[in-house]
């Protein structure tokens, strides 16, 4: 392999992990915390996209609950969305002939 198949192949890694960037934000997961009580979506760049709590945990006397719960789904979550974006670095490394552990992920 010469310099310039080096520097075409290093081109198109950098095009495509462009491209994985972007699909990062289609990605997403639900995180659920309480039974149910609270949920929230997650995309593939950790930005939150929704939040949802039962009403039945709407009282003073629960602000602390609905503050855990909330911190509980977010890890759940966060944890769904770096296994998706993982898996998808793999998938992009296998369909570019890299060996594994050479895309960021």
């Amino acid at each position: 392999m010469n310099i310039t198949d080096i520097f075409k192949q290093a081109q198109e890694v950098q095009a495509r992990a462009n491209a994985m960037q972007e699909q990062l934000g289609f990605i997403e997961a639900e995180g659920v915390a309480g039974a149910g009580l609270v949920k929230l979506v997650l995309n593939g760049k950790a930005e939150l996209k929704s939040l949802s709590i039962d009403p039945s945990l709407l009282r003073p006397e629960g602000r602390e609950i609905v503050q855990d719960l909330i911190v509980a789904a977010h890890g759940d979550a966060k944890g769904k969305v770096e296994r998706r974006v993982a898996e998808e670095m793999q998938k992009l490394a296998r369909d570019m002939g890299l060996p594994p552990g050479m895309m960021p992920g």
